[in-house]
């Protein structure tokens, strides 16, 4: 089996860690969005694969290439960007003439699902979470036994609560390319873009038979909030919470689960729960919890939390030499 991934945004909801980096290579857990993707597809038994790249591509060519050599890989540039559609009708023909089903996982959405399951299931399967707020999403709409009658992208009034999560099984590569390019040479664009969302609605119009596969971890990772979300998901796992070789830095507790790179310096602080650092990371006197840090940064006197600090970043908080009388009290806090 193939596998295509878009990865040619330029994660605005992301800023400023997406000025210098694209979105799929934002660490989670120690190890870029795009990683984790690979990684599991590889576990489940794909190794061909098709990367849609855009925005910094080029630095997206060079960590597959360095990262996976193993791999076989094509890279189609998308310029300009107008959407996961239209992402994939440029690559239409390096998947059209599959002789079996290909796999499309968006290059910025984690999806905790048993893979190898999924690719042997029958038939077009769409991956889909139920959600509050189905309008923000791309949603199908099911008829008898549980067949997609419908899918739409963000609608305005949602008649199912279905969400697409990213990640899909189709059947039949060719139709979906004709689906692609019927959506673009009609110019069927949804608020400006051409969306997968309607080739798939195109092909069930022709009588495409396509399920839903219910998954319940989905990460959009395009967000802070996703992003350290998934990071402290991923990070309760084994080897974060009992690793082989136990950190030990001077004067430092650390509480699991953690992920820490190689050659960092750790001093005088408390780190954890949920915190990920960065290879050759300084850390001193600082208190860091639910936090990415990237690396080859420095943070000094540092209270964090929530938060997420790029690479090749520097902060040096305060440090106080106080003399308190009583009935004294001293609030640092901002509010709002």
């Amino acid at each position: 089996m193939k596998a295509i991934i878009p990865v040619a945004g330029i994660g605005s909801r992301l800023r400023p860690h997406t000025h210098t980096q694209p979105k799929s290579l934002v660490p989670v857990a120690g190890t870029p969005i795009l990683g984790h993707i690979i990684d599991r597809l590889l576990a489940a038994g794909i190794h061909d694969f098709v990367f849609i790249v855009g925005y910094l591509g080029d630095k997206i060519e060079r960590y597959v290439r360095l990262r996976y050599p193993e791999l076989r890989t094509e890279f189609v540039v998308q310029e300009p960007r107008e959407g996961i559609g239209h992402a994939l009708w440029l690559a239409r023909e390096l998947f059209r003439h599959e002789p079996g089903p290909v796999l499309i996982q968006l290059g910025d959405t984690i999806v905790d699902v048993d893979l190898r399951q999924l690719i042997d299931a029958a038939g077009t399967v769409l991956a889909v979470k139920e959600v509050k707020t189905p309008s923000s999403f791309g949603v199908v709409e099911l008829g008898a036994g549980g067949r997609v009658v419908k899918a739409v992208e963000k609608p305005r009034i949602p008649k199912s609560n279905y969400a697409l999560v990213g990640l899909y099984r189709i059947e039949n590569p060719a139709w979906l390319a004709s689906a692609l390019e019927r959506i673009i040479e009609e110019d069927r664009r949804t608020h400006n873009e051409f969306y997968l969302t309607d080739a798939l609605m195109v092909m069930i119009e022709q009588g495409a038979e396509m399920s839903i596969w219910s998954v319940e971890g989905w990460f959009d990772c395009g967000r802070k909030d996703t992003l350290l979300e998934a990071n402290a998901r991923l990070l309760n796992r084994p080897e974060f919470m009992h690793p082989a070789e136990p950190y030990d830095f001077p004067n430092t507790v650390i509480i699991p689960p953690v992920s820490i790179g190689r050659d960092c310096a750790i001093s005088n602080s408390i780190i954890g729960p949920n915190v990920a650092i960065g290879e050759r990371t300084i850390v001193q006197d600082s208190i860091l919890r639910n936090s990415i840090i990237g690396s080859y940064s420095e943070l000094r006197s540092a209270v964090m939390h929530d938060c997420i600090v790029g690479s090749d970043a520097s902060f040096r908080g305060l440090n106080h030499s106080l003399n308190i009388g009583d009935n004294t009290e001293i609030d640092y806090t901002t509010s709002g």
